[in-house]
């Protein structure tokens, strides 16, 4: 029987002496973690995930020496630890962390600026949340490397890009997010008929970043949302760091509205918010999917969509980064299919009838 007292060992990686310092208080305010030592910089690191092979390793990625994607490489191929990227709020950072999600990172923490900051309790409580969740993870879960980018000339959309989508596909996605969108969303073809919305739980500052990487490998478009962007087929708009997703349908079709609004379930942009918004401009027109990710986000709203009639859709547990999100989804009986990341693009697909072709019967 697993020993639920076991601490959770957890080894501190930055070049910073303050954030060496103060990463550890923060961790150590959580009595089930134990931070087993502090590294500055890859080589110390490796030496010290071979001595005291902790269960999380949180990581800094611009390190003199060996630098963080580096290091990141060697403890995949070697040691298999579940790996938090805190990282800089700054383009840089948020470019380096999306290779870092490439190579095996499961998450990421920004930066805090320094020990007096506001946010300083909103990123302790974050890091916290996001160690506990990876520690419960397998880094064999993983879907690596993601597909070669795709030439600008396949993203061209049949039928032109003013056509109206007559239905959303809304997904709400946290932990273990960015490599399993990377890994689904280039299944999903230039012509598809429908818009997408994402919820990937993830800092302000990060979205726009991540939402260029994917444009770059997938044949839809992809880009971070923009208050007014029209919501189109074949386009997947991303909700910004800090920013809920609306959605509202008009006379010149339907467009995105964005709200810096409370957090819902500790979440800003959260799933719920943007599936209770989907379903309710477009009710049994709306697919709503959830993915692996910790907590609880977009699983009750998710029976709005089931209940107007719309189609749900949820990860399964093998496949999930952390089956939290879409256990509770399970547990409450919200989602109509349950399937493993390698076949959600094709859920997705058949979900979305295409002209002329019969609606979606869900598979039993």
């Amino acid at each position: 029987m697993e020993n639920s007292s076991k601490k959770i060992r957890v080894l501190v990686v930055d070049d910073s002496a303050l954030m060496r310092k103060m990463i550890p208080l923060i961790l150590k305010k959580d009595p089930g973690i134990e931070v087993v030592g502090t590294a500055v910089d890859g080589i110390f690191a490796l030496k010290k995930v071979e001595k005291f092979r902790p269960d999380v390793i949180t990581l800094d990625m611009e390190m003199p020496g060996m630098d963080g994607l580096t290091t990141l490489k060697h403890i995949m191929a070697r040691f298999k630890t579940p790996v938090v990227v805190v990282s800089s709020l700054t383009t840089k950072g948020a470019r380096i962390t999306m290779q870092a999600f490439e190579l095996g990172a499961m998450d990421v923490v920004a930066k805090p600026q320094d020990a007096i900051s506001v946010h300083i309790q909103e990123i302790a409580e974050e890091l916290i949340t996001k160690v506990r969740a990876v520690s419960r993870s397998s880094t064999s879960k993983l879907y690596l490397p993601p597909p070669p980018e795709v030439p600008p000339a396949l993203k061209v959309v049949k039928g032109g890009r003013r056509r109206r989508t007559e239905t959303v596909v809304a997904i709400g996605i946290s932990t273990g997010g960015p490599n399993a969108l990377a890994y689904m969303l280039p299944h999903i073809p230039a012509d598809f008929p429908a818009a997408l919305l994402i919820v990937q739980h993830m800092p302000a500052g990060f979205t726009e970043v991540f939402a260029s990487r994917l444009n770059k490998i997938c044949k839809i478009e992809v880009k971070e949302a923009n208050e007014g962007d029209m919501v189109l087929p074949g386009r997947a708009l991303i909700a910004p760091g800090g920013k809920h997703l609306k959605i509202k349908r008009m006379r010149i079709g339907t467009i995105a509205v964005l709200s810096t609004s409370a957090p819902v379930n500790g979440h800003r942009p959260s799933a719920d918010v943007l599936f209770e918004s989907a379903c309710g401009q477009y009710g049994h027109s709306t697919v709503g999917v959830i993915m692996t990710g910790m907590g609880q986000d977009g699983a009750e709203c998710l029976g709005n969509i089931q209940r107007a009639g719309g189609i749900t859709i949820a990860q399964d547990e093998q496949s999930s980064i952390v089956f939290g999100m879409p256990k509770v989804a399970i547990e409450k009986g919200h989602a109509r299919r349950v399937v493993p990341l390698e076949k959600m693009a094709g859920a997705i697909m058949a979900a979305v009838p295409r002209k002329g072709e019969k609606e979606y019967v869900a598979a039993k």
